[in-house]
């Protein structure tokens, strides 16, 4: 089994197009080409740079999230000692990347940039209605993780009966209450 397998992958890279010869890999494709279109993934992920420097700031910023679980809740508490829900995030946000992204979850849900629940990503904030405000926005989140199959997520905040903690957007408290999501823009 073990020869037959070595067989077979000697076959296949016997009739590649660099061992027949066809590419030369010191040579770049034409820009033009369908295999520079295929192989250049920038105009998905940006310059590697900013992939890597963007996924550096969304680690700090979910390190910070994560180092205030379990502290408590208080109403218009903006921390480190206790939170509401838009003092957890605007002091998450304030901390890691020193930018202000607004007083109360309305005032978030306004002044920050409107992003599908297919587009979410960590870090992204997540906004629902609370039995105080209606129909309108009255509680706020930042995404944990994302799951793309069943447009589910994981959210960090602060919750009035358990303080931070983590929540699944599948939670029954949550899953009605679901109003819309925001990127922050750094």
């Amino acid at each position: 089994m073990k020869k037959l397998f070595i067989f077979a992958l000697m076959m296949m890279l016997s009739m590649s197009d660099l061992a027949l010869g066809k590419v030369n890999p010191d040579q770049a494709p034409d820009e033009n080409s369908e295999e520079a279109e295929i192989g250049n993934f920038d105009f998905i992920y940006g310059p590697q740079d900013n992939l890597n420097e963007a996924f550096e700031r969304t680690e700090m910023l979910m390190s910070e999230a994560f180092s205030h679980l379990g502290t408590r809740y208080r109403s218009g508490a903006k921390g480190p000692s206790a939170f509401d829900c838009s003092g957890f995030t605007s002091y998450v946000y304030k901390q890691q990347t020193d930018v202000f992204i607004g007083a109360s979850s309305r005032d978030q849900y306004a002044r920050n940039i409107p992003i599908t629940r297919d587009e979410l990503q960590c870090g992204d904030l997540v906004f629902f209605t609370s039995p105080r405000s209606g129909r309108g926005v009255g509680h706020v989140g930042i995404v944990v993780d994302v799951n793309p199959i069943s447009r589910t997520f994981t959210f960090i905040h602060a919750s009035t009966n358990e303080g931070i903690k983590i929540s699944n957007s599948t939670d029954s408290g949550y899953a009605k209450r679901y109003i819309g999501a925001r990127r922050v823009q750094l």
